[in-house]
């Protein structure tokens, strides 16, 4: 049942997200031009403890969109989209700080994306030993 209210929260905070800025569109006369030709890029991104997301309790939800401009509830919209945008979107491919030191603590956090971005429909998921090695994952995409 907890995985089912996580799944409605995600779908309903990404529809949000994706088609709210399109409500006032069929209002419009046709002669305006759009505000942007970007394939939009809106993203939630929740974070739980536990292996899996299927099994982990959600602790915290974000929306981030990126384009047409950098909005939503993420602590820091305009480095994580930047960040994004380097990685061309790819999650796994988003720089680790190697520096950090980290405890060999096993308290496992696993986050979660689900949204679009540039128009394509993303799914991610990924599971870090603790919360100290997820904020080492990126240098502010996951640190909500």
């Amino acid at each position: 049942m907890r995985n089912t209210a996580r799944w409605a929260a995600t779908l309903g905070l990404t529809a949000t997200a994706v088609c709210g800025p399109l409500a006032g569109a069929s209002i419009a006369s046709p002669a305006i031009a759009p505000a942007s030709l970007y394939a939009p890029s809106a993203l939630v991104l929740t974070v739980g403890h536990g292996e899996s997301a299927a099994t982990a309790a959600p602790v915290r939800a974000v929306t981030l969109t990126c384009a047409p401009e950098a909005s939503g509830t993420h602590p820091a919209v305009e480095t994580a989209c930047a960040e994004l945008r380097g990685a061309g979107g790819d999650f796994d491919a988003l720089a680790a700080d190697h520096g950090v030191l980290c405890t060999r603590e096993y308290a496992p956090v696993v986050v979660t994306v689900d949204g679009v971005w540039r128009g394509r429909h993303v799914s991610y998921e990924r599971t870090f030993a603790n919360e100290c090695v997820k904020n080492a994952g990126s240098a502010s995409v996951f640190t909500f």
